[in-house]
């Protein structure tokens, strides 16, 4: 049988979401309201979408674990978000959604939780229903939230983490999430290959880039990474190009005349995780990879435009987000980015001396680096 692309595979899954998915969440019954008393050994989280979204899961699933230490938590996740929950310990097993076998074996367990954490599509909802679970919990963006005996508002202008915490309300779960705290880690495996990688660098501290996005209107351009990755070694600072096989073109073009080292399509997810998690501080897009760097406790600096920062930027002061906000951004809305008329100019004018200088500022308030390194960004930030 042909494999399907998994780009193709996402545009499929939306089609029919459209289609398919708004009919059947306006035709089938809607689940009885009251929930009935009981121990919740069972629990289902669905969780389809991108990397990010399941990086961001991380906190809510701990909360799961330590309120319902006996329960078995099975993720219900796509294909191409799946390897996140390796880097998320205690999920007792991850069944895919885009594929046959996957969906069969969680319309045919038994639950005594479904908690769907899409934000907008409708297929998810209604495999939650079917389930036939007694306690269903979701967003309540549109016609879903009839699938669930639980409907939970969302929101555009709250931190993507928190509104997956919110999902635990209907359970009595009522916490807020420490933008200071770790919440994905690398297993030690990942972690010796990486050294084995990173060994041209010399175990000298570096800057970790991911130059790709899955939307091009977040890609800032290949030239304009190259510039700061001169910049940066100007400052004694080396850089390592991180991603996957998509990206190892671009990393050759950011690492052109300079001493940068490009792994992009060398690792796995979580062999990025792994390379991150040794870096001094992660620049980045906005994207998924830049989430998994927040869940690694790394220092970031990030680049918005087209994307909601309210929502998805990271907390505190060890992220530094860099954004033009410009009147016309951002003009994504759960996941769909239009065609930008002004040639995304959101991002095309952000300047690479700009980000090189937030990302040097950002070093020097993490202390992530040597001192010596540090006296040497000080004469010249």
């Amino acid at each position: 049988m042909k494999k399907i692309p998994l780009r193709d595979n996402v545009r499929l899954l939306k089609g029919l979401d459209s289609v398919f998915g708004k009919l059947a969440t306006r035709i089938l019954p809607a689940p009885p309201c009251t929930a009935p008393a009981g121990e919740i050994r069972s629990i289902l989280v669905i969780r389809p979408g991108g990397i990010g979204d399941a990086a961001l899961l991380a906190p809510a699933i701990y909360r799961l674990q330590r309120i319902f230490p006996h329960a078995r938590i099975q993720i219900l996740a796509e294909k191409r978000n799946s390897d996140t929950f390796a880097l998320i310990p205690g999920i007792d097993q991850v069944l895919l959604y885009d594929t046959p076998n996957g969906l069969l074996q969680v319309l045919r367990g038994t639950y005594d939780l479904v908690i769907d954490t899409e934000q907008w599509h409708r297929l998810s909802a209604l495999v939650a229903r079917l389930t036939g679970a007694p306690r269903l919990i979701g967003f309540d963006t549109n016609e879903r939230r009839r699938m669930f005996t639980h409907a939970v508002p969302y929101r555009h202008d709250e931190y993507e983490v928190s509104s997956f915490l919110h999902l635990l309300t209907p359970l009595g779960i009522r916490e807020a999430h420490d933008g200071s705290t770790v919440f994905l880690f690398v297993p030690e495996s990942e972690k010796e290959r990486a050294t084995t990688l990173l060994h041209p660098v010399g175990g000298t501290p570096f800057i970790s880039i991911f130059p790709g996005a899955s939307i091009a209107e977040r890609r800032w351009g290949s030239r304009r990474f190259n510039s700061v990755v001169k910049s940066l070694e100007h400052h004694g600072l080396r850089s390592v190009i991180v991603g996957g096989a998509v990206d190892r073109e671009q990393g050759e073009e950011i690492v052109k005349d300079t001493r940068a080292l490009n792994l992009a399509g060398r690792t796995t997810l979580a062999g990025t995780a792994a390379i991150i998690s040794a870096s001094s501080l992660l620049l980045s897009g906005d994207s998924g990879v830049l989430h998994i760097a927040v869940g690694l406790g790394v220092p970031t600096v990030s680049l918005f435009g087209p994307g909601i920062a309210a929502k998805w930027a990271p907390r505190g002061t060890r992220h530094t987000v860099v954004n033009r906000e410009l009147p016309c951004s951002p003009c994504t809305r759960f996941g769909t980015t239009p065609p930008c008329p002004c040639n995304v100019s959101c991002l095309s004018e952000i300047l690479p001396d700009a980000v090189t200088t937030a990302i040097l500022q950002q070093l020097r308030i993490d202390k992530k680096i040597s001192n010596k390194v540090l006296d040497f960004i000080g004469h010249h930030c």
